[in-house]
């Protein structure tokens, strides 16, 4: 199993620009005449909530001290009738939750993006609304930017060409630069489309609904960014439809554990084993994972955010260092512990690492 680094603190990036306001509907929703919204409603960027569910991955390039890497792993999936979202994690420090939703904003029905989570233990959410939009038979293009700080600052685009979705991110580095330059590129094919199909069909998946109204949401902040729940308009807690998996692991093979070796828990929707067969072709069905310390082994960790659904857990005690599944390293014999997660609930499950790879 190759590749399996989870790089998803790079995202935490991302950020965009801001429309000019129309005097005749200013900001904040006063004198707005906007009619309730309905299937007949124009919702711009309507169109990028049907293309995102499915699990992608794909390389990201990167100039930032993060560096590029093989792949990014995202499973995007319906929460509500109008909201696609995905949560990764790298370890306890660094997290990432991306949600697309319907909200009105400027006396009008449009797409946010909603990007953030722990970045070196530090929380960060980013809000964008979309600025831009360019749809084809072949191609669709989707711009996301800050409504309050604008596309000098920080700004993302999103492309879907055929089954490849990439997506770009600008940015003045915090105002050191004149102008914007490219901060991080993704180029992410899609893996899987079953695993969405559950969701897509309890929710009737896309509606026109409005998931948040940010009418005045961001009228006395100087960009729309926030450091805290207190101060998050949508934070995680508050997202539908989503659970918690507490996953234990138990190392009793090596019988001595090294303090500096880590520990993988890949978690994926269909199994990666036959019997003692490794099935790679159903490394396309990975959907969470993350490194933690060996040390902490018994303590559990917790998928937040979780999309329902019935899973497969696996694990690696690394000993060769190689961040692979690989001769030498410790697994677990009883290969893809299932459990199922049903929504707004928590299960466990636990993964004894017993046996050393051949």
């Amino acid at each position: 199993m190759k590749n399996l680094i989870p790089f998803l603190a790079v995202a935490l990036f991302f950020s965009a620009c801001n429309n000019e306001p129309d005097d005749n509907n200013p900001p904040g929703g006063e004198g707005c005449q906007l009619e309730g919204i309905s299937a007949s409603s124009v919702v711009t960027g309507y169109g990028i909530l049907e293309q995102l569910p499915g699990i992608w991955n794909g390389p990201v390039s990167s100039p930032t001290p993060l560096g590029s890497f093989p792949e990014w792993i995202v499973d995007f999936r319906p929460i509500s009738t109008a909201q696609v979202s995905a949560k990764n994690e790298l370890d306890s420090l660094n997290d990432i939750f991306m949600s697309f939703f319907v909200v009105k904003h400027d006396c009008s029905y449009k797409v946010a993006f909603r990007n953030g989570g722990g970045f070196a233990g530090l929380t960060r959410n980013s809000y964008m609304i979309i600025d831009s939009v360019d749809e084809t038979a072949s191609n669709s293009f989707y711009r996301f930017v800050d409504p309050v700080s604008g596309g000098n600052r920080v700004y993302t685009d999103v492309t879907f060409k055929q089954d490849s979705l990439i997506m770009v991110t600008y940015t003045n580095q915090y105002n050191t630069l004149s102008h914007p330059s490219i901060h991080m590129h993704w180029r992410a094919s899609l893996r899987d489309a079953s695993s969405a199909e559950a969701s897509i069909t309890h929710f009737n998946y896309p509606q026109k609904e409005v998931v948040r109204d940010f009418s005045t949401t961001f009228d006395d902040v100087q960009e729309a960014v926030f450091y805290s729940a207190a101060q998050d308009p949508y934070p995680e807690e508050e997202q539908p439809y989503v659970g918690t998996s507490l996953v234990f692991v138990s190392i009793n093979s090596p019988s001595t554990i090294d303090p500096s070796k880590k520990v993988l828990i890949v978690i994926t929707t269909q199994p990666l084993f036959s019997g003692f067969t490794f099935l790679s072709q159903n490394l396309k069905y990975r959907s969470r994972y993350v490194f933690v310390n060996s040390i902490n082994e018994g303590a559990g960790y917790f998928f937040k955010n979780m999309h329902p659904g019935t899973y497969y857990a696996n694990a690696l005690y690394d000993n060769n260092g190689d961040l692979m599944f690989s001769s030498g390293d410790y697994m677990n014999l009883d290969f893809d512990r299932e459990f199922i997660l049903e929504p707004d609930s928590i299960v466990s499950a636990t993964v004894n690492i017993n046996f050393q790879i051949p």
